[in-house]
């Protein structure tokens, strides 16, 4: 990987970190049906706008139905239920239980048989869990039904992930990816537009609260788009795992330098073991193995 290339991911594993602390600014004010609708609008019309000016086909007739589901699944059912749970969790939080997200891949790829449940992979995902626990009774309050449907909310959003990127592999074959990102931004807007009324804005609007609402749509995920397509085409797809991976850790030390969040020794424990049990489901060290040892011969 070329230093450019290392430079792109650590971007936008900030990029994607940062969008955690975007919400839980936003969120509590603006509400989570209009963060979501203004993040995948914003996100639409700078992906599209973006595909006009180089002339890209986006293959649109062919794969307009394909670009519903993922509109669905890969961002409006998240955006949403990220977006209500950073209501009442923390940034930090948010991302932790994101990094789940290959672990429902992998379980909803087996029940499809598309994917091989071994050792190491269950290994992983009891561990993820494990982590995940450690994670969500670090603070000393009660817990309440409100903190528990936020962090249900949130883990629905890693299934939902977990959802489109297994239909990607299965059913879309051939599509742009800049189509997929754009389309899916545009439909998830439309979807979500009919729960404007019912979720209005929670406060009056604020200047931080609308800053952080153009950062999210802008950067964290239309700027973040491109960037990671421009990684994927250079790199390979398999830096996505990697960002998964470093997106907690980027999420974590933006609670901290802006919204002052205090991390404590079992959240910072909770996400290393969170990690690992990722990296061991999709099995990362195994690859970082070989390469090693290929390196060495």
């Amino acid at each position: 990987m070329k230093t450019a290339d290392v430079g792109r991911l650590l971007l936008l594993a900030g990029l994607w970190g940062g969008s955690f602390l975007f919400m839980r600014i936003a969120a509590p004010v603006i509400g989570p049906a209009w963060v979501a609708f203004g993040r995948s609008g914003i996100a639409a019309i700078l992906l599209l706008s973006y595909a006009g000016v180089r002339r890209t086909d986006l293959h649109f007739r062919s794969y307009k139905w394909n670009y519903v589901v993922l509109g669905a699944f890969q961002s409006a059912i998240p955006f949403f239920l990220f977006a209500y749970a950073e209501t009442i969790l923390s940034a930090s939080l948010g991302a932790i239980i994101n990094a789940t997200s290959p672990l429902f891949g992998l379980l909803i790829g087996a029940l499809l048989r598309d994917e091989k449940l071994t050792w190491q992979n269950l290994l992983g995902i009891f561990i993820g869990i494990a982590g995940v626990s450690i994670v969500v009774g670090y603070d000393d309050t009660q817990v309440s039904m409100t903190v528990i449907r936020a962090v249900l909310m949130a883990f629905g959003a890693a299934c939902s992930y977990g959802i489109s990127s297994n239909y990607t592999r299965r059913y879309v074959k051939g599509a742009p990816a800049l189509g997929m990102a754009a389309y899916s931004q545009l439909f998830a807007a439309l979807m979500l537009s009919p729960l404007l009324l019912i979720f209005p804005p929670i406060a009056p609007l604020t200047t931080d609260a609308i800053s952080a609402m153009l950062l999210l749509g802008v950067l964290a995920t239309g700027f973040a788009y491109i960037l990671f397509f421009r990684l994927v085409v250079d790199v390979g797809p398999v830096v996505s795992l990697t960002v998964t991976f470093l997106v907690p850790v980027t999420a974590l030390l933006w609670g901290i330098l802006l919204l002052g969040e205090e991390i404590r020794l079992a959240q910072y424990v909770g996400s290393v073991v969170v990690l690992v049990g990722t990296a061991l489901t999709t099995g990362v060290f195994q690859r970082l193995s070989k390469r090693f040892s290929a390196q060495q011969v």
